[in-house]
């Protein structure tokens, strides 16, 4: 077996930031079992491969492809970085003519399309609901101590925890927080949390917002300790913060070690627009 393969740097315009993602060419159905195994050995946060759907297909002019996206631990519903990613790879580098491209993925049908300046999606926007602090108390003070809270919402679809930190704090206590992510799977193992979001208000620079909001991402309970940037944490990020500021179009920044920053626009359809720059830092083929 021979798969085209490549690692593709996501919200960053240059290699070594943003988040790596592989992705994976396939011509042929995979054996099942082999799109974990090859997560696994790449050792990434996400691991994409995209499908044909048609036997006629081909990458350089078809226009809708399967995707799916596997962390080192397991299959999950939604990956940004890596669907970015996979669209850089057939729009840069296989040279795909299409100016839009559809996947049909776990979450249905998603969108990216070329801007001058780097890669649009189209991604599903989710509510978050206010979260009683008693009923997640213990894995908020495992993970992030005494640090102040302001506010705690949950967003069920992705099952992802929103927790801001108080507006007293700024940016660089978000970048050097420790987050304890060892543990968080004892202390919650119900189902219910798949992912933690910090987030903080953005601070005004001079007379203008450098960014609207910063966040990191945790989601030990599929295998990642941290993620340096989330598009899928920003389909719910997009949405609390909206409605915060009152404002359909935001820059936001997640400021993990690595950092990347996305540009953000809500639709009238209750969907949402992320843009973000691609690197692509490696390609080769991968033998077994």
């Amino acid at each position: 077996m021979k798969l085209p393969i490549f690692v593709v740097d996501a919200f960053t315009a240059r290699a070594f930031r943003g988040n790596p993602a592989a992705v994976c060419l396939l011509e042929n159905k995979l054996d099942e079992d082999l799109h974990q195994k090859i997560a696994r050995e790449m050792n990434l946060s996400e691991t994409a491969f995209i499908q044909k759907l048609n036997p006629t297909d081909n990458f350089t002019q078809s226009s809708c492809f399967g995707l799916r996206w596997f962390t080192p631990a397991s299959e999950v519903p939604l990956c940004g970085h890596a669907t970015l990613a996979s669209s850089a790879v057939l729009f840069y580098k296989i040279k795909n003519t299409n100016n839009t491209l559809t996947f049909v993925t776990l979450s249905g049908e998603l969108k990216a399309r070329r801007a001058e300046d780097g890669i649009i999606l189209d991604f599903p926007l989710y509510p978050t609901y206010p979260q009683d602090f008693h009923e997640v108390e213990d894995l908020i003070k495992m993970a992030i101590g005494n640090t102040l809270v302001q506010d705690i919402r949950y967003s069920p679809d992705t099952r992802k925890l929103l927790v801001r930190l108080s507006d007293s704090y700024e940016r660089s206590f978000l970048e050097t927080l420790k987050v304890k992510t060892e543990n968080l799977l004892q202390v919650e193992n119900t189902g219910k949390v798949r992912g933690l979001i910090l987030t903080l208000k953005g601070e005004a620079v001079g007379q203008t917002q450098a960014f609207d909001f910063y966040s990191r991402y945790f989601a030990p309970w599929v295998g990642v300790a941290e993620d340096p940037v989330t598009g899928s944490a920003h389909t719910v990020l997009g949405s609390y913060w909206s409605q915060q500021l009152g404002k359909q179009e935001m820059h936001a920044f997640q400021c993990s070690p690595r950092g990347g920053e996305l540009f953000i626009s809500l639709r009238p359809e209750g969907r949402i627009d992320i843009k973000g720059g691609a690197a692509l830092v490696l390609e080769g083929t991968l033998t077994a």
